[in-house]
């Protein structure tokens, strides 16, 4: 870990080894190196890889190992087959002393690739070789913590597309297995079997008609072959103090199973499906230094400033260099603030917003999450918001938040603003998802500059007016989602939704005694009845997120059941 700068957010970044980025820009593709989160030396563990100082190099979707003088790049696991990242407390014997202490043990479990299968090669030119499975070293015992991460994407005909078309895969997670894609392009048989097969090919069409769509039945085939797959482990051995790399992966990670999730959704791969890779980094901060003059000049019409917002969230979905962009630019994301204030916060205090003023609020709201998604670490963002004490990061907690029994003022009916409404609310939702994710993230900073925790996030939030409502809303959501009552089907952006709530939930079950007492107070019966993971089980389908959600109700069980024993005691008391 290098202390990048000076200021509150000098130990929340990392800068890369100069010999190792050289290395990379180098040798990888534009669209890998640009989508590298991080690059941390640590001490690696396999069958074949015995305690040897490496680089571990993390992109969006995989963990690459590379020697410390950098000459070849390898795979060493995907994140579509991890199944567990958890800090290991122990003390490994073959570290000095001084290391000893100071490591941060990070065990990866992952489901083992067949020696058969063939990846692609994104080291150019070289010779990829596989990493067999690790032998997990001798532990004295085990603490695992949780991260979580999201971003949302829009629609938007936007400046950003390519000009030229770009072939890229666009199969979910599930769908990456030599045997699943054989069943979407099989070979063709011959004549004769194709005609004695066609009636029991009818049936099977007409059975899969009945029991729910080709595509949730290749998820459940391809993950209960998963499960007979054998399980692996990669142990990682950062030996600096205030290393990131365990946040960094579980960020990674998590917004893997978000992004894989999502890409389930037809509509939402679609509006991804176009990529920034021809555009290089010049051009990108032109572009954007072109949306960013539009949006702050004076008169913007609420019409332009709608067609802008939506240009800047989907462009930012889908290129990284925009998100970096975006928080190095102060006056659009405090602009964005503002106007939020203005827009939503203060015809509230005027009796009621009307639904023109909750739709562009929505759409700041889901701006500034899609910028957010995966820049918590980034030195331009841990500057900006915790700048001056963090003015912005408060303003933009404390703006997000309204009121979910809001009147209306004007002529729209009940319908079209609860429809409203509750759009706001879910956009808001996850963008104190992120926010609560950069406090997590900042509170493993061991430095005094770094005040920012979940803790005090939620004092942050403590006095306004309508932070009660707004959180019994959204364990209102969860309720209603686990009981059935809104369909027994979700879809990915629903069950991303319900992932992002039953963390905010938790988080204040953890971290506030206040809020934890306010839920119990509220929904004891429905903790007890419909927050479980069997009702999850019932209503997710099979997807990437879905472990991680029904784990998250895992948690949120035993906390408030440990909270409704405790009033439970003090009552007989």
């Amino acid at each position: 870990m290098a202390r990048n700068g000076s200021g509150s957010g000098s130990l929340l970044v990392t800068r890369r080894n100069a010999r190792l980025d050289a290395f990379l820009k180098r040798n990888t593709e534009r669209g890998l190196y640009e989508r590298i989160r991080t690059c941390e030396p640590c001490v690696v563990v396999s069958d074949s890889v015995s305690r040897v100082y490496m680089h571990a190099v993390l992109s969006d979707e995989r963990v690459y190992l590379t020697e410390f003088s950098p000459r070849t790049l390898t795979e060493a696991v995907s994140f579509g087959r991890v199944r567990d990242i958890e800090l290991v407390n122990d003390l490994p014997d073959f570290l000095s002393a001084k290391d000893r202490e100071r490591c941060q043990h990070i065990r990866i479990t992952y489901v083992a690739e067949k020696p058969t299968r063939k990846e692609h090669d994104w080291l150019q030119g070289g010779k990829r070789e596989g990493l067999p499975p690790v032998a997990p070293p001798t532990r004295r015992a085990n603490h695992c913590t949780t991260m979580t991460h999201s971003f949302e994407g829009y629609p938007a005909e936007s400046r950003w597309r390519n000009k030229e078309p770009v072939l890229r895969s666009t199969r979910s997670v599930f769908c990456s297995e030599p045997e699943t894609l054989s069943l979407l392009r099989a070979p063709r048989a011959p004549e004769n079997v194709q005609k004695q097969s066609r009636t029991s090919a009818a049936v099977v069409v007409q059975v899969r008609r009945r029991s729910g769509s080709v595509l949730t039945r290749l998820l459940r085939r391809d993950e209960a072959s998963r499960e007979r797959e054998r399980e692996a482990e990669l142990h990682l051995y950062a030996v600096c103090q205030t290393s990131r790399l365990y946040l960094q992966l579980q960020s990674c990670w998590n917004s893997f199973l978000i992004r894989s999730t999502l890409l389930l959704d037809p509509l939402y791969r679609r509006r991804s499906a176009a990529s920034p890779d021809s555009f290089s980094l010049e051009q990108t901060a032109h572009l954007f230094s072109q949306v960013s003059s539009e949006l702050l000049q004076d008169g913007v019409g609420v019409e332009d400033l709608h067609l802008l917002l939506q240009e800047l969230s989907t462009s930012a979905q889908r290129n990284v260099a925009l998100r970096r962009l975006f928080w190095r630019s102060s006056e659009v994301c405090f602009s964005l603030v503002q106007t939020l204030e203005d827009c939503l916060q203060g015809q509230q205090s005027l009796g009621g917003a009307t639904t023109d003023q909750l739709l562009l609020s929505s759409l700041i709201v889901q701006t500034l999450t899609a910028t957010l998604a995966e820049m918590q670490v980034e030195e331009a963002t841990v500057s900006l918001l915790l700048a001056k004490k963090g003015i912005l990061l408060s303003r933009m907690l404390l703006a997000l938040i309204c009121d979910p029994q809001m009147e209306s003022r004007g002529s729209p009916t009940d319908a079209e603003l609860q429809a409203s409404l509750s759009e706001y609310l879910d956009a808001a939702c996850s963008l104190l998802f992120e926010l609560l994710l950069f406090g997590y993230q900042s509170s493993r900073c061991s430095s005094a500059e770094n005040f920012v925790s979940v803790g005090w996030i939620l004092r942050v939030l403590q006095p306004h007016p309508h932070l009660l409502p707004f959180i019994r809303y959204q364990a209102q959501q969860v309720v209603q989602v686990l009981s059935g009552l809104q369909g027994s089907f979700l879809g990915p952006a629903r069950s991303v939704l319900l992932f992002q709530r039953c963390r905010l939930l938790l988080t204040c079950l953890q971290h506030d005694s206040q809020l934890a007492l306010h839920l119990q107070t509220h929904f004891r019966e429905e903790f007890r009845y419909f927050v479980t993971p069997s009702c999850a089980e019932k209503l997710l389908p099979e997807s990437p997120i879905r472990g991680a959600t029904i784990k998250l109700i895992e948690w949120i069980q035993t906390h408030a059941g440990r909270i409704i024993s405790q009033d439970l005691n003090n009552t007989q008391l």
